[in-house]
């Protein structure tokens, strides 16, 4: 039985795996239609949530169906336990990729050239984190976790920068004041993705303490 359960983790690590590579994509996707003015790509983005919602349900399903029949105790109740929370991340930071979608849908063909310069060191910057951290989550590299929350930080300061381009947008030309305040809300979806990743890495650091915040959950 033991053996059984243990391949079901497994096969929860695989899907938690594949949903973080299907939203990673979904983040690649739309930044390279919002630099190509692919409008038919960014709306079959905008109105494509319902994939990452279905990842979402099956491994809620499968995370409630392990725990009704393995009834499982420590570090195994830890581990379904953060895979639920993990799940949400995910799911939200889909939600992220799709308002961005919308925002680019809103900009004219003329803005995919004039992006501020440093959302798209934001994305490469959000896309190693995604990445890394549900790599630190499936093999529970508690060092590689705490190296990518420290990249929050570069994340937060690209982001002060974009606001800073902004401004600079705006003082040139007050008229483009809605481009504006859409490419920073662009900027701020992606910090929030970098938030999200760092809270794929905290409920890492659970598995092996059973603290979130330095406050003890389990």
């Amino acid at each position: 039985m033991r053996s059984v359960f243990e391949q079901e983790l497994d096969e929860l690590n695989q899907e938690l795996s594949g949903m973080g590579t299907r939203v990673e994509s979904i983040i690649e996707d739309t930044f390279e239609a919002f630099k190509t003015n692919d409008r038919d790509t960014l709306t079959k983005i905008a109105h494509g949530d319902s994939e990452i919602d279905r990842m979402e349900k099956d491994i809620e399903t499968k995370c409630l169906s392990l725990m009704l029949r393995q009834q499982p105790v420590a570090k195994d109740l830890r581990h379904i336990s953060m895979a639920l929370k993990v799940v949400t991340d995910l799911e939200r930071i889909g939600d992220h990729a799709v308002d961005i979608a919308e925002l680019a849908l809103r900009l004219n063909d003329k803005d995919s050239d004039t992006m501020v310069n440093y959302l798209p060191e934001m994305v490469d910057n959000v896309k190693i984190m995604l990445r890394e951290s549900i790599d630190a989550f499936v093999t529970k590299d508690m060092e590689q976790a705490k190296s990518i929350e420290k990249r929050d930080d570069i994340i937060d300061g690209l982001f002060c920068k974009v606001k800073d381009e902004v401004v600079e947008l705006l003082k040139a030309d007050s008229a483009l004041s809605d481009k504006a305040v859409d490419l920073l809300m662009v900027a701020k979806y992606l910090e929030r993705i970098g938030d999200h990743a760092v809270n794929v890495c905290e409920w890492t650091e659970f598995f092996d303490t059973g603290l979130v915040k330095n406050v003890r959950i389990l």
